[in-house]
C-alpha cells in the first residue's frame, strides 16, 4: 500500500482496508542532504523514518498479534555508522533501529518477530544520481524475505550490506542486544 506514514488519517484507512496481516514490511523513506544546521530537516527525518514506522507498526499491531506475524523494517546501514552527507537521515534511521530492537524484544511473547533489514546502497530514487555500486531492488526484495523466512534478526540483503554481517552478528552490540532481551524474558516468566 502507498500512504503518507506521517498522516494519521492515511495510516487508519490502510488499517480499515486489511483484513488480516501476516507481515508488515514498513519501506517508507527520506533522505536528504543536509549539515544538521537546521533543526526541520532533523525533524522531517525522524517524522518519516521514526514516527512513521512506529505510527504504521502501532495502527497494524492488533492485526500481527492475531496472525503471530512479522514486521519488518527497511533502515540502512546507515543505522549502524552516519554517512556525513545525510547525517539527519544516519540519525532518523538509528533511532528507527533502536525501535525494531526494542519492539523485537517486547513483542516475542506476543508472537509477532521483528526483523531490521540493513541495506546498503539500492538503485531506486532515493539513490538516483549517485555514482556508486548499487543493488538491484528485485535482488534487495528477493534476499529479505529469504531472511524473513530464515528468521534472520537482522538481514544485510546485498553485498555491501552482508560484508557487515558477521561482524554485527558476534560483535558487542549484539551481544548486548540479547542480554537485555532475556532481561525481559526473564521479568516476563518470573
Amino acid at each position: 500500500m502507498t500512504l503518507d506514514v506521517t498522516n494519521a488519517a492515511q495510516i487508519q484507512g490502510a488499517v480499515d482496508e486489511v483484513e488480516s496481516l501476516d507481515i508488515l514490511v514498513n519501506n517508507a523513506g527520506l533522505a536528504l542532504y543536509d549539515d544538521l544546521s537546521d533543526p526541520s530537516m532533523l525533524e522531517r527525518h525522524l517524522a518519516v523514518n521514526l514516527f512513521g514506522t512506529y505510527n504504521v507498526t502501532r495502527a497494524f499491531l492488533s492485526l500481527l498479534t492475531d496472525s503471530e506475524g512479522a514486521i519488518v523494517n527497511n533502515l540502512s546501514i546507515n543505522a549502524l555508522a552516519p554517512l556525513p552527507l545525510i547525517p539527519a537521515y544516519s540519525i532518523s534511521k538509528a533511532a528507527a533501529f533502536n525501535l525494531t530492537q526494542s519492539l523485537r524484544a517486547l513483542l516475542a511473547t506476543r508472537g509477532v518477530r521483528v526483523h531490521a533489514v540493513l541495506t546498503g546502497p539500492v538503485d531506486t530514487d532515493m539513490t538516483r544520481g549517485l555514482e556508486i555500486p548499487k543493488a538491484a531492488p528485485e535482488s534487495v526484495a528477493r534476499a529479505i524475505f529469504d531472511g524473513v523466512e530464515q528468521g534472520q534478526e537482522e538481514i544485510f540483503p546485498d553485498a555491501m550490506s552482508q560484508s557487515l554481517a558477521q561482524s554485527w552478528r558476534s560483535g558487542p552490540a549484539k551481544a548486548l542486544e540479547s542480554q537485555y532481551s532475556a532481561l525481559l524474558q526473564a521479568d516476563a516468566v518470573g
